[in-house]
């Protein structure tokens, strides 16, 4: 298969490939397919290629389209306790590679070790709840005789699957945003076929692997295919599928939605994560908190939706924060993500730390002052500090994806709110607070798709409500809700004795 025929931005052949690099391939209708090693997958931090993987053709994706379509009605038909057994041996598979997961995460995203532990954790976290959950697939039954003409009438809904079901995951969290779409699909009984992010496609091939050993799952059940942009087309716009997930960038995923056609839509995009600290008890208390918001706004090089990018500040406070604040960023170590000391590894690409780098040297340029870090070395990027930052400089009013902060102050609370809502974002916000009414007052007036409330924002467990509004997205993840995306009710309505 010629290389011509893909996009060349998912290959990297100016790379050397090491002679050890492992070679993946990918899963067509539960079956591992060796049909070429043309994407290269690099150690993140050496840029060198550790992995070669098998890219599947346009030709592949309608195959394992038409095979996920022709195995929805056996899915469909697995009882309770098969999904259950199906999750359940993705867990103990799981428990079992748990070094190997998290260190291929480790290379091929450049996560510290650390973080790429706490992933392979939640991603055993998340089939397990979704295990559970598929036993909990409750209707509901209520009486319709709610006049002369409905006598007797009863109903019961249940839910159905959906069907096949299109899943587009990104590179910042190849496990766990990937186990967020396939967990549920195989709680509910819906077949689907995986794009996994080009630049990190390992964590969705070992999951593959473990599910083609896995009981009950008919031919079909699931594809995971790496592809090209050029290729991945039918993801979005093919009628066969009934529901599209997607996780990436608000650009890509907008544009998806609009070409989706009649098919359901889930979108879990970017954000600009906002974090108040309005009041705190005592040194004590505020060294927490500034443990909290140096894991929030650098825990993986801040390459997460939901990363502390704007720390609020009540003014009263804002230099007691700050002093505390700016020692603890210095004291964070950069560098190689294999090392157990390392905390701030390298950004997805080269190329993107630039980007990084160059909206720093901005919001210097036009008046900020960097508190902290700002300094780049091929893809690190030292974890940064920023305050007195114009509002519409890109690190204050875009995603920074990348290791740097903002810092703000305000003089009332509901101020700080509104500056909060001042944003095309809204994905999560933090509110540190003793006061329950300003808590409150956060809730219900934030525009965002969940307030954490006396944390960071950059906090996310896997069975809680999890999404956006405005350009963060559409509908929401977690294992019960997105189960519910992926089936339909239906009611059963019931005459009662007499009426034929």
């Amino acid at each position: 298969m010629s290389k011509a025929v893909f996009n060349s931005q998912i290959f990297v052949n100016c790379c050397t490939v090491q002679a050890e690099a492992k070679a993946y391939p990918f899963y067509l209708a539960n079956e591992p397919v060796y049909a070429n090693e043309e994407l290269l997958v690099t150690d993140k931090y050496t840029n060198k290629v550790a992995y070669k993987v098998a890219v599947a053709s346009p030709q592949d994706i309608d195959r394992a389209i038409a095979a996920a379509e022709a195995a929805a009605p056996a899915m469909a038909a697995l009882g309770s306790y098969q999904r259950k057994e199906i999750l359940e041996h993705c867990v103990a598979a799981f428990k079992e590679r748990f070094e190997e997961l998290a260190m291929s995460l480790c290379i091929e995203a450049g996560k510290p070790i650390k973080d790429s532990r706490g992933e392979a954790q939640r991603l055993i976290d998340t089939f397990q709840i979704a295990a559970e959950e598929a036993t909990r697939m409750y209707g509901e039954y209520a009486p319709m005789d709610l006049g002369a003409r409905t006598k007797g009438f009863q109903s019961v809904t249940r839910r159905f699957p959906i069907g096949p079901c299109s899943f587009v995951s990104p590179f910042n969290f190849p496990l766990n945003l990937a186990a967020h779409k396939v967990a549920p699909a195989l709680a509910v009984g819906c077949p689907f076929v995986l794009k996994p992010a080009s630049r990190t496609p390992i964590g969705a091939l070992i999951i593959a692997e473990v599910l083609s050993k896995a009981p009950h799952l008919p031919k079909g059940a699931f594809s995971v295919l790496p592809c090209s942009r050029d290729g991945a087309d039918l993801f979005t716009t093919d009628p066969r599928f009934k529901l599209l997930s997607f996780t990436g960038s608000p650009s890509v995923g907008w544009d998806m939605k609009a070409r989706a056609g009649k098919k359901a839509v889930v979108l879990e995009l970017g954000g600009n994560a906002a974090c108040l600290v309005e009041d705190f008890r005592g040194d004590d208390e505020l060294e927490a908190i500034i443990g909290k918001i140096t894991f929030g706004a650098f825990y993986q090089s801040g390459q997460s939706c939901i990363s502390l990018q704007r720390l609020m500040i009540r003014q009263d406070h804002y230099e007691a924060v700050k002093a505390k604040l700016i020692p603890a960023v210095q004291k964070l170590k950069s560098g190689d993500p294999k090392s157990e000391e390392v905390f701030v590894g390298p950004l997805i690409s080269e190329k993107e730390a630039k980007r990084i780098e160059d909206w720093i040297q901005e919001a210097v340029s036009r008046g900020a002052r960097l508190l902290v870090g700002g300094k780049r070395n091929g893809a690190v990027v030292e974890a940064t500090v920023l305050e007195n930052v114009p509002s519409d400089c890109h690190v204050a009013c875009d995603e920074v994806f990348g290791p740097v902060m903002v810092l703000d102050r305000y003089a009332s609370f509901k101020d700080a709110v509104a500056k909060v809502n001042d944003s095309k974002y809204g994905l999560q916000a933090g509110v540190f607070t003793h006061d329950l009414d300003k808590a409150w007052h956060a809730f219900e007036h934030m525009e965002v798709g969940g307030v954490v409330w006396n944390h960071v924002p950059s906090i996310r467990v896997d069975a809680q409500p999890y999404g956006g509004v405005k350009d963060s997205g559409l509908g929401r993840e977690g294992v019960r809700w997105a189960m519910k995306d992926m089936t339909e009710e239906r009611v059963l309505m019931m005459a009662g004795p007499g009426q034929l």
